[in-house]
């Protein structure tokens, strides 16, 4: 006997301040290229957690009410007619892109029960890797694969070509962040050298993740402490994650040699300020933003074609920690406060058992 499908709950959010209320929702079908997903865990980020005229600053597009919530993972219920990597029962983790200007639905929206995400930002997941820690994945995996990959940003190579390139480094600054771990895994995977910035008490973290050298970003000359790390070779890049960061980058990139291109994880207006005055002395900063793989060849390329083997094969690990906080939509605004209280080298999620 076939399993019915549950019923559809959301958490929506019915203006720029809020509130939240859970309601019901209908039941998603798949169009082409997308999955339905039985969400049992999500992570919240920092776009979940602003509010008021900020959220309008940031995604302007959005209609209210909305559904926020990026990073999903559970199991799927049905696929589009044109996807053929992925069956029903599968576990996943996706990019739920509702939030992001080419898709602005509210139907796929990570905070809900049942999920509409695309096959282009799904992953397969190994038996092993349970859903809260999958949950930590898709957003900032999607933001550092922006910032290395996309062709206006630091445009490396691809994860997973084979190719050596250990006499060059990328600098990931931020390195025990959700989008720096993930960073610093994506550019070993692509062959490089990997220096990178944190606190103290996170080093051993980041070394694990596959860094050579991590320095600690407090220290009175952490910038000479990084171009002496850099000495001798090449610098590919750097991502500049956090407040404070790209005035270091700015730094050591104009000390170093190699490529003088900066992704900048931290945009704010400061930054496009100083990109322009960057530009006069030959040092090119992008501001990431982190959806851009839901449309460009990067999404598919990161997460179908390299992420589900590299996780079975460990290659690559879902990081930081999952902090699970609560259970079910009615935790996840506490989640988001929690966030907003500050975490230091872990992920908010909350689980979605029935």
């Amino acid at each position: 006997m076939a399993t019915p499908t549950p019923a559809n709950e959301a958490l929506w959010l019915l203006g720029p301040r809020g509130p939240f209320e859970v309601r019901p929702t209908p039941v998603p079908t798949p169009a082409a290229g997308q999955v339905v997903v039985r969400v049992r865990a999500v992570a919240v980020n920092p776009v979940d957690a602003i509010t008021g005229p900020l959220r309008r600053l940031v995604t302007p597009w959005v209609r209210f009410p909305t559904v926020l919530g990026s990073d999903v993972a559970g199991e799927v219920l049905a696929v589009g007619t044109d996807v053929t990597d992925l069956a029903v029962g599968d576990r996943v983790t996706a990019f739920a892109a509702g939030q992001e200007k080419p898709r602005n639905s509210a139907a796929e929206g990570g905070f809900q029960r049942i999920v509409t995400v695309l096959d282009r930002v799904t992953t397969r997941l190994p038996d092993d890797l349970s859903f809260e820690q999958a949950a930590v994945l898709p957003l900032a995996l999607a933001t550092a694969a922006a910032g290395l990959y996309e062709a206006d940003q630091l445009a490396l190579p691809l994860p997973g070509d084979g190719a050596d390139r250990s006499d060059q480094v990328v600098l990931v600054w931020g390195a025990s962040t959700s989008v720096g771990s993930n960073a610093v895994q994506l550019a070993r995977a692509s062959g490089y050298t990997v220096v990178a910035t944190a606190g103290r008490s996170n080093h051993d973290l980041v070394r694990s993740l596959g860094a050579e050298a991590v320095l600690d970003y407090r220290d009175d000359d952490v910038d000479g402490e990084v171009a002496a790390a850099l000495r001798g070779r090449l610098l590919a890049g750097t991502i500049a994650i956090g407040s404070g960061s790209l005035g270091h980058a700015l730094r050591i990139t104009r000390r170093a040699s190699g490529t003088k291109r900066i992704a900048s994880a931290y945009p704010d207006p400061v930054t496009a300020v100083r990109s322009r005055i960057a530009r006069l002395r030959g040092i090119r900063v992008s501001a990431i933003w982190g959806g851009t793989p839901v449309v460009s060849p990067v999404g598919p390329a990161v997460f179908r074609d390299f992420l589900p083997g590299a996780l079975a094969d460990g290659r690559f690990r879902a990081a930081p920690e999952a902090m699970v906080v609560g259970h079910g939509l009615e935790a996840l605004p506490g989640a988001l406060q929690t966030l907003r209280d500050g975490v230091s080298a872990r992920k908010v999620v909350v689980g979605m058992d029935d």
